[in-house]
């Protein structure tokens, strides 16, 4: 019996360590992309990166958020997948670096420029509630994977506007029609009383 109850313990401990153990990976890919995004608005704001620069990061940041929702669908991420994150995660850091360190540089002022920036900011605040979800428990890793998604269909629309250098008043519109329907999306499954 004492055995039956110890082997029974060990599985229980087992179990929320790897638990645990996904929910940190979880978390922590999530803070790297409020890192990375953070420093995309910092390369914008400074001049270091020109809207177009800042489009394609978008599209690495779209690879990125893509590849998180489909790991975290099941609601964890095993080891290869975090392996893959990391690897995408530090490619995407290299190319923010140099971009940010190349001889193009952006105007800050310009009204496409401004535009970006807000898209950006707004990028960094969904990736800061989807991650404060995550930590405080009121989102479950399902369904950061879910807002993930969510995550990577705004870069892409960033990405696609800024192709060209220059971001419309047109173009942002419906960049914030789509950050305006994720944003709605992250307070309701933050509300909605499923819980890890």
């Amino acid at each position: 019996m004492v055995k039956q109850i110890v082997g029974a313990s060990l599985i229980v401990g087992a179990l929320f360590t790897g638990t645990a153990l996904a929910q940190t990976r979880a978390t922590d890919d999530q803070q790297r992309d409020v890192n990375q995004q953070s420093r995309i608005e910092q390369g914008l704001q400074s001049g270091q990166l020109s809207t177009k620069e800042a489009g394609q990061l978008e599209r690495g940041q779209q690879a990125i958020d893509r590849q998180e929702a489909k790991d975290l669908k099941n609601g964890s991420i095993s080891a290869s997948e975090q392996a893959k994150l990391n690897s995408m995660q530090n490619k995407e850091s290299n190319a923010i670096y140099n971009d940010k360190h190349n001889a193009v540089k952006g105007n800050p002022n310009s009204a496409s420029s401004q535009r970006m920036q807000a898209d950006v900011q707004r990028n960094v605040n969904q990736q800061e509630r989807i991650n404060n979800g995550m930590r405080n428990g009121s989102l479950t890793n399902k369904e950061a994977g879910s807002l993930e998604r969510g995550q990577a269909h705004v870069d892409r629309k960033e990405a696609n506007a800024a192709a060209n250098g220059h971001v419309s008043a047109g173009e942002q519109a419906r960049i914030q029609g789509s950050e305006n329907h994720q944003s709605n999306r992250i307070y309701n499954k933050k509300h909605n009383g499923v819980t890890k």
